[in-house]
């Protein structure tokens, strides 16, 4: 419902015939080239904001260009980059990248491909991926006390260079072998191009990170990779044969692209790469050791595409998990209740939801009672009159229900922010007179922000934070049983003194744990759920409110090889995600304070 700007797409293909056997077998030179279009439109709901594309052209002679770059911004980036470079992208080695920003920087300067040039082929180096890293500062300095002097500040320009110089020191060790065995000339160039270990440079590179990434590169002497980060955070795979290698983020555009079956694709694991060398010949190679698998569940939930077989099966299992808890929120009263969803994203757990009641109580009255129209185009000047533009986005199939008999429970994937929920969602309900409106998340509440690529840094962004911090700051008594791990809170302690604790050891120990975590554990999720309700509920609105919201014991259920739920729980698996973290609810503490000076 809101749209959330998140994880990229990389997509990258690797030719092991001559160009020439494709234009014989396939009908055209462009066979690559149109792979690589297909893999990215495949995977535009990955990234809005840009795309770019490179090639390498392998065994072109000095004085000819033989690597390309094209970017461009907006919607139909895609289409403009491939309508740009039709006659040049001939390469063997193609990469493609979807961007979303997630660190607030955006323009043409920030989509990738990042290209590194150099006079000798292997130091060139062409970078993209999806990925954010937590540790940016600290590898920053680690490059300026070496005595680089980086142009721009940012992940990817930072990850650019020091890969870049190892990439140089790779190159100077080979050169150095080249001299001691008497080559001269382009014959020690010939020996480089050769002979570049590219997981030299990959160890040497991602040992500084901390972050969830894909990471893909290409050179300019024609070594190709893709490597995950050893928690598995971020999620890619790959297929080979004997006439190409291709890369992609999401397992079903590799299907459709090359017509395969879901087992004919591999995932590739935590910590590992997959390194094409310039003879065509790949391998697997471990660069990092294996951390505890943190494969992100929210991909599973709503970012990866719904075709992929497992996410299926997965969204639908979420949605049936939660007839307990729906039936009790309607009293059971199933003859009177219309199920329905938000598009587009809920629509597979919304099978799954349904299908769970006809198990238990056969047939169940369904209906499309939600419809998402386009973009409205909010130009008006005045805000009052934009405003009431944006919140009509979303409009009803009149007619659906019998006022005031019937429930309504609809499900939506995910509650994050809530500002639809109470600026246009709710609103529109309520002129269908629903009886009761229980409005439903296959996935759990949305508690802390995510630093490993999607767009959710602030924690004042989620409602579930917003409404937890009313409770404590209306000073109301805590559960007799207060919820969390290790809680040392009683009744008897005052929930403000909360506040100062928790900031207090954000600031103090930042590395320590989330400490966030304990401004959630005096109260129930159905507290919480009720001051939610409370906030968001639209002025004027009649129909009663109820929050249903999945389990975190329902998530791991569903999505048992996704363990990944730091937004729900605030487990981070990287310390930089923790660190982040309690800065944010320092930065959240600060700028409240100064509100009230």
């Amino acid at each position: 419902m809101e749209q959330l700007k998140h994880e990229c797409g990389v997509a990258m293909i690797r030719l092991l015939k001559p160009l020439d056997y494709y234009a014989q077998k396939y009908g055209t030179w462009a066979y690559g080239f149109n792979k690589l279009y297909l893999m990215m439109e495949k995977q535009h709901n990955r990234g809005q904001e840009g795309a770019g594309i490179a090639s390498v052209s392998l065994n072109k002679e000095p004085g000819t260009e033989y690597m390309f770059r094209e970017k461009a911004e907006g919607k139909d980036a895609i289409t403009e980059v491939f309508s740009k470079v039709m006659e040049e992208m001939n390469g063997e080695l193609l990469m493609g990248h979807l961007r979303y920003s997630t660190t607030g920087k955006s323009g043409l300067t920030f989509v990738h491909p990042f290209l590194r040039r150099n006079n000798w082929r292997a130091k060139n180096l062409c970078l993209c991926g999806n990925f954010n890293m937590t540790n940016i500062d600290e590898v920053f300095r680690f490059l300026t006390s070496q005595g680089q002097s980086p142009r721009i500040y940012g992940d990817s320009y930072i990850t650019l260079e020091l890969m870049g110089h190892r990439l140089d020191r790779e190159v100077e060790r080979l050169y150095t072998i080249a001299k001691e065995q008497g080559l001269q000339g382009t014959d020690i160039t010939d020996y480089i191009d050769d002979h570049v270990e590219m997981a030299n440079v990959l160890r040497t590179t991602m040992e500084h990170y901390d972050g969830g990434y894909v990471m893909c590169g290409l050179t300019g002497s024609g070594e190709m990779f893709a490597v995950r980060d050893p928690w598995g955070i971020r999620p890619a795979f790959y297929y080979r044969d004997d006439e190409m290698v291709a890369v992609a983020s999401e397992r079903p555009v590799l299907q459709t692209t090359f017509d395969l079956q879901t087992e004919d694709i591999c995932d590739l694991q935590p910590g590992q790469s997959l390194i094409v060398g310039r003879n065509g010949e790949s391998h697997l190679e471990q660069i990092m050791p294996s951390k505890k698998l943190s494969a992100c569940s929210f991909e599973r939930i709503y970012f990866s595409r719904g075709s992929d077989r497992d996410i299926y099966q997965e969204r639908k299992r979420l949605g049936e998990q939660l007839t307990p808890a729906i039936l009790k929120a309607i009293d059971g009263d199933v003859a009177n209740t219309v199920f329905s969803y938000i598009p587009n994203t809920a629509e597979v757990a919304f099978y799954g939801m349904t299908d769970g009641f006809r198990q238990l109580h056969g047939e169940v009255r369904t209906e499309k009672v939600v419809w998402k129209d386009i973009k409205l185009r909010t130009f008006i000047a005045d805000n009052s009159e934009r405003n009431d533009l944006a919140a009509h986005v979303y409009d009803i199939s009149y007619g659906s229900l019998r006022p005031y008999m019937d429930n309504l429970v609809i499900i939506d994937d995910s509650i994050v922010r809530g500002t639809t929920l109470k600026e246009s969602i709710f609103k529109i309900l309520d002129r269908l007179h629903p009886k009761k409106i229980v409005m439903v998340s296959s996935s759990p509440q949305i508690r802390y922000p995510d630093y490993y690529g999607i767009d959710m840094a602030r924690l004042e962004e989620f409602c579930a934070f917003r409404a937890t911090m009313a409770l404590i700051e209306e000073g109301l008594t805590p559960s007799p049983s207060p919820i969390g791990e290790g809680s040392d809170y009683t009744c008897r302690r005052r929930i403000p003194e909360l506040i100062q604790d928790v900031y207090q050891a954000c600031k103090e120990h930042p590395l320590e744990t989330n400490h966030v975590r304990r401004i959630y554990e005096p109260f129930t999720v159905d507290e919480i759920n009720q001051k939610m309700v409370e906030m968001l509920r639209p002025k004027g609105m009649q129909a009663p409110i109820e929050l249903v919201f999945q389990s975190i014991e329902g998530l791991h259920k569903a999505c048992p090889n996704h363990p990944g739920d730091w937004y729900f729980t605030g487990h981070y698996p990287t310390p930089g995600g923790t660190r982040l973290c309690n800065a944010a609810f320092v930065n959240y503490i600060d700028t409240k304070l100064k509100t009230q000076q």
